[in-house]
């Protein structure tokens, strides 16, 4: 199987706001963006990690234990409210070449370097979709907020492994080329492929309570490591 050299992109702001201080905030020791930067490196497939950042101590904390590129967010990046993370993508791809890039987020700590990979062979495998994203496979009883049910007849009661599964996209994994993303403006093509992913691994730092099971099943995984 024949795939060409991909890049990783990965932003990351000096302030954040529901969980202050997220990307250095240590998590089992390391600063949170030192997992996703850990994985991408051990990837067969990713030639160079893109660091998009406002901060000087994330940019020389990354580059002295990681080989990165390091672009600076400008300015006028700092100020935009809307369309901010294609403005941030349409950035890094301005200043670098390649054809293919990979996004993903320091929020996403568990992410393994074989999934990455996995979903990066399944990608080049098939010539259909232009582009891929991650899931979450979930099946549970869900509502509109008008008290409509979206995937069940509340009539009838059934189990909840028998219900359709629902796909939630969980922000670990983004595959698309240039000429997808700047013919779309989007990071998401045409047909995109839906790439499952166990729900361990795509825990997403949002709030201070996913900081807290992130970190438990961190823990859980280095001793399991050790173990071995």
């Amino acid at each position: 199987m024949n795939i060409p050299p991909i890049k990783a992109l990965i932003f990351m702001k000096e302030h954040s706001e529901r969980v202050p201080d997220k990307n250095i905030r240590h998590l089992c020791g390391r600063p949170l963006f030192y997992w996703i930067l850990n994985s991408l490196s051990h990837s067969q497939y990713i030639k160079e990690i893109i660091i998009n950042t406002d901060s000087e101590e994330i940019a020389e904390d990354a580059s002295k234990n990681f080989k990165a590129t390091i672009h600076m967010r400008p300015d006028y990046l700092l100020r935009i409210q809307s369309d901010e993370a294609y403005q941030i993508m349409a950035y890094d791809l301005e200043k670098t070449d390649g054809e293919f890039f990979i996004q993903s987020h320091s929020t996403n700590p568990l992410l393994r370097s074989e999934t990455i990979d996995n979903a990066i062979e399944s990608f080049f495998k098939q010539s259909e979709c232009d582009s891929l994203f991650s899931v979450t496979p979930v099946q549970k009883r869900f509502f509109r907020a008008d008290g409509l049910a979206v995937n069940h007849d509340p009539e009838k009661l059934i189990k909840t492994q028998e219900l359709p599964v629902i796909f939630e996209e969980n922000s670990c994994i983004y595959l698309f080329s240039r000429t997808v993303f700047f013919e779309r403006k989007n990071r998401l093509g045409h047909n995109p492929m839906l790439f499952p992913m166990d729900r361990l691994e795509a825990v997403d730092i949002d709030e201070e309570f996913d900081f807290a099971i992130a970190n438990a099943l961190m823990a859980a995984r280095l001793r399991e490591k050790r173990a071995v």
